[in-house]
């Protein structure tokens, strides 16, 4: 099947009580057993749900792994990839993530006894360099939040096979319409589904999905342990999002092209971050491995009070954490997504005060150019 046709149908099946075309919402917190032992492959709510199921089921599907696994929240499945670890172990992350991932490896499990060390991805040198005995894990975000830097993500699955670790990529921003890193030798694959797969700004998830069977059965067990697990109404609301996915994604790339074609043209911008453009440092390499570029853009302003006085100025582009919606958000990393990065560590990475950072949305896109442009 093609993606399209994954997206709508992958995991779904027509109810057998009612013949149903939509997964039903499964509100119940256990299943009824006809003797000991004997059920229909349900026990207990948050061990498994069946529209839970179905979700798993279809991102499973799309990223073409073996198995999918669902949370709360993206970093409930960040959080469950990091209890794979133990105490003594280290991670090599792009230096460019999000900031609740720095957040979580630096501020929380450093207290635990795991040791992270943030470098730049975009030059595989620096991964194999950072390497040491202890390294257990090498978390990648290609493109990265909110810089936009690409990483090779075969080279990234070469190097882990070789030194045995486990190889994660945060596929956020690309999602799999446009970007499948299991298909490039990558172990595990993670979303926040709040943003592109949901698409509508209106739930919070969090999906993973891994090709081995042993990662599986890990996470499987972590996942009914912690409990962080999402609820079946996020997951038939994160399954309708899903199925439109093709369709938004190509109207948020061509729209995002539009706009960054027009800010690199304003003398207020000092800056344009995407990979779309033939002047990213790694266009040939995002040309490569995604079907599209995306739909966001960073652009620095040069100051915070520049970035400041445009982010009150705009209209339609609302000001907001997250992203990934239908409609246009803006938002200021430095004191918002990435605050808990300290400003040596954001400035290193490319994290101005006048960094702004731009989730295109699906609007008409003269829309949206027009109201950037009466801000500027």
């Amino acid at each position: 099947m093609g993606f399209s046709t994954k997206a709508v149908h992958a995991g779904i099946e027509p109810d057998p009580t009612t013949g149903s075309l939509m997964t039903p919402v499964h509100l119940t917190s256990t299943y009824y057993q006809e003797e000991l032992g004997v059920n229909k492959g349900y026990e207990y709510a948050r061990v498994s749900n069946p529209t839970r199921t179905a979700l798993e089921k279809n991102i499973a599907a799309l990223e073409g792994g073996k198995e999918g696994l669902a949370f709360g929240s993206g970093m409930a499945a960040i959080s469950a990839l990091f209890h794979l670890l133990k105490t003594g172990d280290h991670v090599v992350v792009s230096r460019n993530v999000y900031g609740g991932t720095y957040r979580i490896g630096k501020l929380v499990l450093n207290n635990y006894g795991l040791d992270f060390d943030f470098v730049d991805t975009t030059n595989l040198k620096n991964i194999s360099a950072a390497i040491k005995p202890a390294t257990k894990m090498v978390f990648i975000e290609t493109p990265t939040n909110p810089t936009m830097e690409i990483t090779d993500l075969e080279g990234v699955a070469n190097i882990c096979r070789k030194h045995g670790v486990i190889s994660i990529v945060d596929n956020t921003f690309a999602t799999p319409y446009l970007q499948t890193p299991i298909e490039l030798g990558i172990d595990i694959v993670l979303h926040s589904a709040t943003k592109y797969l949901n698409g509508h700004s209106d739930m919070l998830g969090g999906l993973i999905v891994v090709n081995r069977p042993d990662l599986n059965e890990q996470l499987r067990f972590i996942q009914k342990s912690v409990g962080a697990i999402l609820s079946p109404f996020e997951a038939w609301m994160c399954l309708r999002g899903i199925k439109t996915l093709p369709l938004r994604m190509d109207r948020h790339c061509s729209n995002a092209m539009e706009v960054a074609k027009f800010l690199v043209k304003q003398k207020q911008v000092k800056s344009v971050n995407y990979p779309g453009l033939t002047s990213h440092p790694q266009y040939r390499l995002a040309k490569k491995q995604m079907r599209g570029f995306g739909g966001m853009i960073s652009f620095d302003l040069g100051s915070a009070e520049k970035a400041k006085m445009f982010l009150k100025r705009v209209r339609l582009c609302a000001l907001a954490e997250s992203l990934g919606g239908v409609e246009t958000l803006i938002s200021h990393p430095a004191t918002m997504t990435h605050a808990s990065v300290p400003p040596d560590q954001r400035k290193k990475t490319g994290v101005t005060d006048g960094l702004v950072r731009i989730s295109v949305g699906i609007e008409d896109v003269e829309d949206i150019i027009a109201d950037l442009k009466q801000a500027l």
